[in-house]
C-alpha cells in the first residue's frame, strides 16, 4: 500500500532529528524497517521517507509507529529519551523551550510537561482548518486513555460510532482502545489540550 496523502513532506528544519528518533526507536526495539513498515501497512519507502525527515506522519500513523514500538509518544520529541521515575526536582521549562512535533496536514503537538512523566503526556495541539488526525480516514485504537479541552476553534471527534463537536471550553474523555479520530470541519485553526494517559 502507498503512503498516505496525509503523510505530507516535511520542510521544518527538526525533521532529520525527528526521523532520526524514529529509527533509533525502531533500531532499539531490534525491528527492521520492512517488518515495521509490512506492521503499518505502509511501504518500506514511505517509512524511510519518515526515518530521513523528508516526510511528516499524521497524528495516526505517528501514534501507530510509537505503540508498535512500545514507546511513549513523548519519546519522538527529544533525543535520548527514556521514561524515568519522577524526580523531586523543581524543573522549569521556558515556553520558547517546550519541545514542539509539526505533523502531516499543518498539525502542530507542543509537549506541555517540563519532563516527561511515566504514564502521562500532556500537549497543546494546533489542527488547521480541514486536517485530520488520521490516515485515510481510518479510526485509531490503542492502550489508555484520552482527555482533551478545547481552547479555541471547533474539533469534531468520533469515538466509535458517535461524533462530538466540541468548541471552545468543551471537553472530552474516552477510553483510547476505542476506535476514534479527530478532525478541524471549521474555517479556522483549533487548538485543544490533549492529555493522554497509560
Amino acid at each position: 500500500m502507498a503512503h498516505s496523502l496525509q503523510d505530507v513532506p516535511d520542510e521544518s528544519h527538526d525533521g532529520q532529528d525527528f526521523g532520526a528518533r524514529i529509527r533509533a526507536l525502531r533500531r532499539a526495539k531490534g525491528t527492521s524497517l520492512r517488518a515495521l513498515a509490512a506492521e503499518l501497512g505502509i511501504s518500506p519507502s514511505a517509512l524511510s521517507q519518515i526515518e530521513r525527515g523528508t516526510m511528516r506522519p499524521s497524528v495516526t500513523r505517528l501514534i501507530q509507529i510509537v505503540s508498535l514500538l512500545d514507546a511513549p509518544l513523548s519519546a519522538v520529541f527529544e533525543p535520548g529519551h527514556t521514561d524515568h521515575a519522577l524526580s523531586d526536582d523543581v524543573v522549569v521549562t521556558r515556553g520558547g523551550d517546550l519541545p514542539v512535533l509539526e505533523l502531516g496536514q499543518g498539525v502542530r503537538y507542543r509537549r506541555l510537561l517540563p519532563e516527561s512523566v511515566p504514564g502521562l503526556e500532556i500537549y497543546e495541539c494546533t489542527y488547521p482548518p480541514g486536517a485530520e488526525s488520521t490516515q485515510d480516514g481510518e479510526f485509531l485504537r490503542h492502550g489508555g486513555h484520552e482527555m482533551g479541552s478545547v481552547l479555541s476553534g471547533t474539533l469534531v471527534v468520533e469515538v466509535g460510532d458517535d461524533s462530538h463537536e466540541l468548541g471552545p471550553g468543551d471537553a472530552i474523555k474516552f477510553p483510547s482502545s476505542t476506535p476514534h479520530r479527530v478532525a478541524n470541519t471549521g474555517a479556522v485553526p483549533a487548538v485543544a489540550v490533549w492529555v493522554n494517559l497509560g
